[in-house]
């Protein structure tokens, strides 16, 4: 693991905030964790909005870490074949970024799994809540998301996994935090930041077809040596 993968995974979870499948959503879950959408009401509900936005991040964090965890695991299973495996990965990663651009159309990759979510009435149940989405988003995210998962299953190992997907909760907690501050303006941002949205989402997605094509070719060094 090195410090152009963690950095990638911080990326890559500020850019799954700016997703279409989650930015939008960001105005119901504000509604949902305060229980009101009224601006004026917001301001007194800002302390609120917080807690249970921290106990919202510790939610899907868990989840990803165990995600990351978990494909580092694997990815020790297949160690003996770590060029065949490298080489997977990349052409699974390029095929995650022609999505994300609008090249391929991979529809599990775009929606979300809807269930029922609890009551978020309390911090433990915002702990839930994150939780859920973490489950229930993945797929939204999921070409990002799986970049990163691939990327810390060609690591090796456990620990790696878990710290690539901890930076990535954190990228993905910082703009939900910052919004829980900034909650009576988030309207606002929202609206400015329509007629980027798709332009962050081709560029990101072009990001992870090279990624994907160094990963392939065995050729990460070469990004290192870039920005290093």
């Amino acid at each position: 693991m090195t410090d152009i993968s963690i950095s990638a995974s911080f990326a890559a979870g500020l850019l799954s905030f700016f997703s279409p499948c989650v930015l939008p959503l960001i105005p119901a879950y504000i509604t949902y964790i305060t229980g009101t959408a009224l601006e004026e009401e917001l301001e007194n509900k800002r302390f609120l909005a917080l807690t249970r936005t921290l106990g919202f991040v510790l939610g899907f964090t868990i989840i990803f870490m165990a995600m990351g965890v978990s494909a580092s695991f694997i990815g020790r299973l297949f160690r003996v074949y770590k060029r065949q495996f490298s080489m997977i990965s990349g052409l699974l990663i390029i095929g995650l970024g022609f999505n994300m651009m609008g090249i391929l159309k991979l529809n599990v990759l775009n929606k979300g799994i809807r269930f029922k979510l609890p009551k978020a009435s309390n911090w433990f149940s915002s702990v839930l809540v994150g939780m859920a989405f973490a489950a229930g988003w993945t797929p939204c995210v999921g070409a990002v998301l799986g970049t990163i998962l691939l990327l810390a299953g060609n690591t090796g190992t456990v620990s790696s996994g878990f710290f690539l997907l901890l930076f990535y909760s954190l990228g993905l907690a910082i703009p939900f935090i910052l919004t829980a501050l900034l909650i009576s303006r988030f309207g606002r941002f929202l609206t400015k930041s329509e007629k980027v949205l798709p332009y962050i989402t081709k560029i990101g997605g072009l990001i992870i077809v090279l990624l994907g094509l160094l990963i392939f070719f065995n050729k990460m060094h070469l990004l290192t040596n870039l920005l290093l």
